[in-house]
């Protein structure tokens, strides 16, 4: 009998990847490989790229270097590259990584087993050869669905293929969705991940009660544009029905919905996201800007009124909401006038958590060609302003809930200090800030639910007093 061979997942990016790689994982268990955390315990490391912005290419190219230096020291016998970078470049970046044994696309995740086998015994895969994925389906938004299942679409895993878990929290990502309609003048990513494709709900549903089973409390939606969700499937409003059914699964107390359109919000959206329970008051609204015409040219809508009656809307139905947002600076032809009105909104908004971005060309989009570049060394000089404004505003924010009572989801308790910290609910995960437990915390778990008031802040985390 054949020994079962191993491999280790290593994903960079988004929680839209690490969806990916534990449908990978679930297809490659099926399959009889054995799943390992260390990349250097493992016959094969597979590197699940990211290829959103110049920052995340390069963390994705180093992560392969570090697997290929595993050869030497560990049991690894191979790299393969998947994921965005490996869809977007395709034969380019074998050509440029020799380091990588394998470049493969989304088109091979269903036969993932047999092409890291064929890695394994010499006889690699031609490396991916990039499309724009966008012409896989049709343009009509409502033809697409009888056609759906014709393109590999990552994450969209049947009801009877169910993920494995690659790590212990209590919370998890859920895809919804992939690709996006939108032609934003900065963003390559629906030349790689296609048009907007909504996931049937009832394998929504089915992957949310297998998460619940697997001690998930959370779940956290995850798509390029949730704001489009159902289009596709001939109903704009599919969403709001849908909130109530996966907050009513046993085990699941919360739901959070991520990656909110501004152009493309509606009231009734809004009105379910506050009104269903178990829906925490977190709003993840893209933003990117607040000058209206610079906004135009990244092909994009809206202005610091138009936003603040979007924050305004929010908080009239739920004061405590949390609300974060990206902006770019430095996208072609911005001016310190159009800086000053980003000023301007950021100061009104008083946001939760606010990511700031030094624009870069990326290949294949609109603002390549577009002209008014500005000068490197200025779109540094305005991400340190920016940055520097948003962590004042963001930590007076913070300042601004200490005395309020918050429901924490414990996330980890550190085993030598029994330091126990969690995520209150307007906090999302990973980037919006934690909250520390003081006070009566003996004995709790992670995954449990915990009420404590809040009695300090350090930067846009909070320290709350548990008292049981």
């Amino acid at each position: 009998m054949s020994v079962a061979r191993s491999v280790a997942l290593v994903t960079l990016g988004c929680t839209r990847n690490e969806v990916d790689s534990e449908e990978l994982a679930g297809r490659l268990a099926a399959e009889g490989w054995n799943l390992v955390d260390d990349a250097a315990a493992a016959d094969v490391a597979v590197v699940n790229t990211c290829g959103f912005i110049e920052a995340a290419k390069k963390d994705s190219i180093d992560a392969i270097l570090e697997a290929n230096d595993l050869r030497e020291h560990g049991r690894t016998q191979k790299v393969v590259a998947v994921g965005c970078l490996a869809e977007r470049y395709g034969k380019v970046l074998a050509e440029e990584l020799p380091e990588a044994d394998a470049v493969l696309g989304f088109d091979s995740y269903t036969e993932m087993s047999s092409h890291l086998r064929a890695v394994l015994d010499g006889a690699p895969p031609e490396a991916h050869t990039p499309g724009d994925r966008r012409t896989l389906l049709p343009i009509a938004p409502v033809e697409r669905a009888e056609h759906a299942d014709e393109v590999a679409l990552p994450g969209h895993g049947a009801s009877d293929l169910p993920r494995v878990r690659l790590d212990a929290r209590p919370w998890a990502p859920l895809k919804i969705a992939s690709g996006c309609d939108r032609r934003c003048s900065f963003c390559a990513i629906p030349t790689f991940r296609g048009l907007f494709v909504s996931r049937r709900p009832h394998d929504v549903l089915a992957e949310a009660r297998w998460l619940a089973t697997q001690g998930v409390r959370e779940l956290f939606l995850v798509s390029e544009n949730t704001t489009s969700y159902g289009k596709d499937l001939g109903d704009h409003d599919l969403l709001q029905g849908l909130l109530p059914e996966l907050t009513a699964i046993e085990g699941i107390e919360r739901v959070r919905v991520s990656y909110l359109q501004p152009a493309e919000i509606r009231p009734g959206l809004l009105e379910a996201i506050a009104t269903t329970p178990g829906v925490v008051p977190w709003y993840d609204i893209s933003f990117q800007h607040a000058s209206q015409g610079l906004l135009r040219r990244m092909r994009r809508f809206g202005s610091t009124e138009s936003f603040l009656q979007i924050i305004d809307s929010v908080r009239a139905r739920q004061p405590e909401a949390g609300i974060r947002s990206n902006v770019i600076v430095g996208f072609p032809g911005e001016t310190e006038e159009d800086v000053a009105e980003l000023e301007r909104f950021l100061t009104a908004a008083r946001l939760d958590v606010v990511g700031v971005f030094g624009y870069s060309d990326e290949d294949g989009t609109e603002g390549v060609s577009l002209d008014g570049k500005v000068d490197p060394d200025v779109i540094a000089r305005r991400v340190d302003r920016i940055t520097r404004l948003v962590e004042e505003l963001t930590a007076q924010r913070a300042e601004e809930r200490v005395g309020q009572t918050v429901v924490v989801l414990v996330e980890e308790v550190d085993a030598e200090s029994g330091e126990v910290s969690g995520r209150s609910a307007h906090q999302g995960p990973d980037i919006d800030g934690l909250t520390l437990l003081t006070g009566v915390t003996e004995g709790l778990g992670a995954g449990e639910l915990v009420t404590a008031r809040v009695v300090g802040t350090e930067g846009i985390d909070l320290v709350a007093e548990v008292s049981r």
